[in-house]
């Protein structure tokens, strides 16, 4: 913790000044982890979780081939752990509107799972009418991950070269949105974590 209370974000703000990308390993501890993905596994029990599509408009279909997903928005009403995440990374958009000056206004996140095999082909996470989108987050909620389980994010960096990171347990990746190709590769086991966006004023809601 810094000398405010909050987390060390110094790898956060280094990361995304020099490569639009940056990893915070151990943002959410073991404890952390398992309580979110036990609120995960309620929601899905209950039928909270719909498969993801893609597109806009009525053009949006489910491609199965292209995303493999189901998704759950987080959204009141919220379990404990659910809250304590989101003050987390109310925490995180201060400290970058500080110290990064990006202007991050709101935020939308969502339970992403992926069952074993599947993934997300190459994307972009601002499509038409989402230009408020402006700082993309994973939070991942995998224990014991390991890397021969794959499921790695392999996002390009603003050098132009592509990085695999690993899905492994509470480690939190951020990148900046604008153009940024990124895809899910597959994974031999399921696959969870908590994604969205740090959103502007501009743009259209979801």
């Amino acid at each position: 913790m810094d000398a405010d209370g909050t987390f060390g974000a110094g790898d956060l703000i280094e990361g995304l000044r020099v490569h639009g990308i940056a990893v915070h390993d151990g943002f959410l501890s073991a404890s952390q982890v398992a309580a979110l993905g036990e609120c995960a596994s309620v929601r899905r029990g209950r039928g909270d979780f719909s498969p993801a599509r893609i597109g806009a408009g009525l053009g949006v279909q489910r491609r199965e081939d292209i995303r493999g997903d189901s998704i759950c928005w987080l959204e009141e009403p919220l379990f404990p752990a659910e809250h304590e995440w989101l003050a987390l990374m109310e925490q995180v958009r201060l400290k970058l509107n500080r110290t990064l000056f990006l202007g991050l206004d709101d935020l939308e996140q969502h339970y992403a799972l992926y069952p074993a095999g599947s993934g997300y082909a190459r994307h972009v996470d601002q499509p038409h009418g989402r230009g408020a989108r402006r700082l993309s987050s994973i939070v991942y909620l995998n224990p014991s991950w390991h890397g021969a389980d794959g499921g790695q994010l392999r996002c390009r960096a603003d050098d132009g070269e592509f990085r695999d990171i690993e899905p492994l347990g509470g480690r939190l990746v951020l990148f900046l949105t604008e153009a940024r190709e990124h895809e899910v590769r597959p994974a031999v086991r399921e696959r969870l974590s908590i994604s969205g966006w740090f959103l502007g004023r501009t743009g259209l809601p979801r």
